[in-house]
Formats: structure tokens, sequence, C-alpha cells
């Protein structure tokens, strides 16, 4: 076999291609000496080398979708035959030589083109296909395949049902699936995380070790098209040369990809659909002609369990993130506006994002706390404040207030956020007033060994509230000129009294119980003040 020509197909092109040297390289390089721009094919895919004797040999150049002969992926030098089918990428040239005979003698069978087929099944329709094994050898020999796949199942889901991680599921899942589907060459998990019908890759795997953890982290090799048709529709599907089926010829990414056989079911559960099982090869599966229903009946079946397993994992995250945001929110908030937050899920990824509001800010300053901590011990010091916070924050969550930060013997805190309250300013006064009176009746049943007394300022107007920080540390506070004022009001504030601002005084239902101060000047702001005063004694 001296004579070498390609019989080169590209969709309805069809030209040929005569092999006149002894090497020979075919790729996407204009320099190749048969240039193929097309999607799939590598820059240097493959050669063609010619030895002793005329005969002709096959080799991939390190291509990264690989060089396939009829149905074999080419790994390493490999003898061509006339008739033989080449593929590369979505490109196939047929080989022929001019003296046929010599491949005869060799009794070389010449392989042909087998019909494509693709499945499209609707789940409900494969339940019970798998496991309900043809009867093509005898009812005795069917039953027992019968009992032998069920008892495979029950193997599989007790299995599932003891995984507790997404990366355990996966892990059965993979062992099972590459058991029972050679075809197959990658496998890959997606799932609808939050619920919105967009699929995220979870997990994959591969047959071949060194390429799974690229596949786990980067899901570019899947068919996305395919995977989002079957999570919408519930169909399950399956093609054995997506090149060859003319409802794959629009799917620029299929080809691309190099994606040849691949198979996807919905993890369903009979009520919702939650994910998708998604696997594919890069040589195509003509056996899938006769044995594709079965295959796809158990990757559907497997799906199944699969899906109870998600569901459960789902269920345990989902409450292991509102253990988190409770833990977080319980710092901040009254446990009323805690469980509100949640129920309506106004958290994404456990985060209040920083919105602008109306809100009333609150200050209030231990009084001579430098005089007392020169006298106490740190120990003690830090007593004092965990019991005075404590009893403090009482009133400020009572009033539906949230707790910005500690600062030093200084709390701050706000109302009209996260949760919209039009009565914010009437809640932060009276949140100062009920912290005063509680501190009154606290010294009066010698709650520290001496009288305590607190100065506490109040403004309202806008600020930007919500979750500010790094990734390594976020803080839910209040952030703008409303903020900087009250902090600086409070230095004028008489021990053991609540001043308010004038805008705080227009807003609140209950003015009679303040008196103005008069107008003051406060450093960082261009204008007069004017501050009204508790009428508590």
């Amino acid at each position: 076999m001296t004579e070498l020509t390609l019989r080169l197909q590209q969709g309805d092109t069809e030209t040929s291609v005569t092999v006149n040297q002894e090497q020979f390289i075919i790729g996407r390089l204009p320099e190749c000496d048969l240039y193929l721009p097309y999607g799939g094919v590598s820059r240097k895919h493959a050669q063609l080398v010619k030895m002793g004797d005329g005969i002709w040999i096959i080799e991939d150049l390190g291509s990264k979708n690989g060089t396939q002969v009829n149905q074999t992926i080419v790994t390493t030098s490999q003898q061509l035959y006339h008739g033989d089918i080449i593929w590369l990428g979505n490109v196939n040239m047929v080989v022929l030589f001019a003296n046929a005979a010599t491949d005869l003698a060799n009794d070389h069978t010449v392989v042909s083109e087998t019909e494509q087929r693709t499945i499209f099944r609707n789940v409900e329709q494969l339940q019970q296909q798998w496991i309900e094994a043809d009867s093509k050898n005898g009812e005795t020999s069917n039953k027992d395949k019968t009992i032998a796949r069920l008892k495979d199942l029950v193997d599989i889901a007790k299995n599932l049902c003891a995984a507790a991680s997404i990366e355990e599921i996966f892990f059965q899942v993979q062992q099972v699936a590459f058991r029972y589907l050679n075809s197959i060459d990658r496998l890959a998990l997606l799932v609808d995380v939050s619920g919105s019908g967009h699929l995220e890759l979870v997990n994959a795997g591969s047959r071949n070790f060194y390429e799974q953890q690229y596949l786990a982290t980067n899901g570019n090799w899947i068919s996305r098209s395919i995977c989002q048709n079957v999570f919408e529709a519930k169909l399950a599907v399956q093609t054995a040369d997506t090149h060859k089926d003319e409802r794959f010829a629009g799917e620029h990414s299929i080809l691309v990809k190099g994606i040849r056989s691949a198979m996807a079911v919905p993890l369903w559960d009979e009520n919702k659909v939650v994910g998708v099982l998604y696997a594919d090869g890069h040589i195509s599966s003509y056996h899938w002609e006769n044995d594709g229903e079965e295959e796809l009946s158990f990757f559907s079946a497997l799906a199944n369990l699969v899906a109870s397993s998600v569901q459960r994992w789902l269920l345990a995250e989902k409450l292991k993130t509102e253990e988190v945001i409770r833990h977080r929110l319980e710092r901040y908030h009254s446990p009323s506006v805690v469980q509100q937050l949640i129920a309506v899920g106004g958290l994404p990824e456990g985060r209040l994002a920083p919105t602008e509001t109306e809100i009333s800010i609150l200050f209030a300053d231990l009084v001579g706390f430098t005089a007392i901590s020169e006298r106490l011990t740190p120990t003690a010091i830090a007593q004092l404040l965990n019991n005075l916070f404590e009893e403090m924050l009482q009133e400020v969550f009572a009033c539906g207030g949230t707790l910005d930060k500690y600062i030093g013997d200084c709390i701050m805190a706000f109302f009209g956020a996260p949760e919209l309250q039009a009565d914010h300013a009437d809640r932060a006064t009276a949140a100062a007033i009920g912290m005063l009176t509680r501190l009154k009746h606290l010294n009066a049943n010698n709650f520290w060994q001496e009288p305590l007394q607190l100065r506490i300022a109040i403004n309202s107007g806008k600020a930007v509230v919500g979750d500010v920080g790094s990734s390594q540390r976020v803080d839910y506070t209040a952030l703008g000129a409303t903020i900087n004022l009250a902090a600086r009001m409070e230095a004028v504030c008489p021990p053991g009294e609540c001043v308010i601002s004038e805008v705080t005084h227009t807003m609140i239902s209950k003015s009679q119980d303040f008196y103005e101060m008069g107008d003051y000047r406060f450093k960082g702001i261009d204008r007069l003040v004017k501050v009204y005063q508790t009428k508590l004694y």
C-alpha cells in the first residue's frame, strides 16, 4: 500500500487529499501538511508516517481532544487499513489505498459507519426497565438477572444513605457508574444548589487519574445545553455520536469540546428536579444501538437514588447555613428579628448587603469608666462590662433595635434596619429611657459596688447599613454622617441622661418628654445643632 488518499468530510463538504510525503502532519496551523481550521482540531493534531513495506501508521501529537480511528482512541502508533475512518475533533477522514488487495490479504475487516441513534425518554418511562431484565435468555435467567440487579440497587442505596457529604455521595456514584458503564470516560454531578434553576458543578470524575482534579474544578468540558434541557424538560438523553446527529448540528460547544457520546438524566424524586447526572466519552458508542435503552435505564435508576441523597444534603446544608446565620445575627438582633430575616430568606451567602436607609442611632457610654478601670483588675473590668451590657441590651432588643458593636465601655445600637421601622426614633428614645430606668433599679439593688451612670446620645437620618469588611472578617454596621453626629453629641450629655438631636425630636411622638438644651457646635460639623435632653429627673 504505497499511495494513500484521505477522503475528508466536514459537514456537507467532501474533498480528497493525496498524501505524497513520508511524514504528513495534520492540524489547525496553516503550516501543517493538511490544514484543518475547524473546531476540536489542535494546532498540530496528528501525523501519518510511511513505514517500510508501504505500511502507513497514525500517531496523535498530544492533541486536546484526541485522535480516533474507527471506535478506538489512538494512544500509540496505529497501523491504517483501507476503509478506516479517522476522527479529529468534528472532522472525519476515510483512508483509501490505491491497492486495497493487501488489506484483504491481511484479513482485516473493514469498519463501516453505523447508523446513529439518539434516545430521548421521559424519566418516568425508565423507572423499571433496567431492573426488569429482558427475557432473551429464558425466564429463569431473566429472573436471576432481575434479582441480581435489585440487590445491586439495594447496595447502592445503602452506600448513598451512609454518605454525609456531597464528596462522599459523588464517590459512591462514580464507583457504580464506571463499574457498570464501560462506554463513559467522564462523569459530573450538577445541582441546583440555590433553587434558582441554575445548575452548579459540585463534583466530577474521570477514568483518567491525571484528569480527575481538572474536571472537578473546571466545568468547561460539560455540555451545558444538554444538561439544561434535561433539567428543565425532565428528560433522559443519550446520544452515541453527536457529530452525526443533526439535532446537535447547531450546538457548536459540543463539537468544539470533542464530545462524541453523552448521557444525561435528571435527579428527581417524583416531585422536584434538583440536578443532573451527566456522563460523556471522547469516542462514539456504537454499542448503544443494542444496549442504549438498558444503560440509560440504569443511569436513570441511579440518578433517582442520588436525587434523594442530594436532597438530604441540600437540606443539611441549608440548616447549617441557617445556624451560622442565626448565630451571627443573634449578636445583633432580637430573636424575633432573627427569625424573620431567616424566614424571608433575605441573606444571600449569609450576608446583608449595604443599603441606604433611615435609622436612629444610639450611643450609650458608661460615665467615669477610665477612673473605674484604674481601680479594678482586667478580669473585674470584663465582668462589669459583661454584666452591664447584658442588662442594657435587653432594652435595645425589647424595642426591636440592632446592636452594632461594643466600643470599649460604649454600646452602639440602631433602629430601623435591617427591618424597616417607620417609628425608629420612638423605638430609640424608648430604649434609652428603658436603659436609664433599668440602671437606676440595678443601682438600688447593689448591682455593682458603687452606683453606675450612662450618657446616651441619639440622632436620626440617612445611613448606609449592612455587612462591611473583608473575606476574613465581616461586621454588620451603620456608616455615615448621622452616626458621626450622634457620637459627638454624647460629649454634651449630662451623666445619667439622654440627649437627642433636633431631627430626632421632630420625629418622636412624645416630644414633651424632652426639653431644649441649646445649640451646639461639634467638631467636623459646620453648623449649629439643636440638642434636647430627657426630663427624667
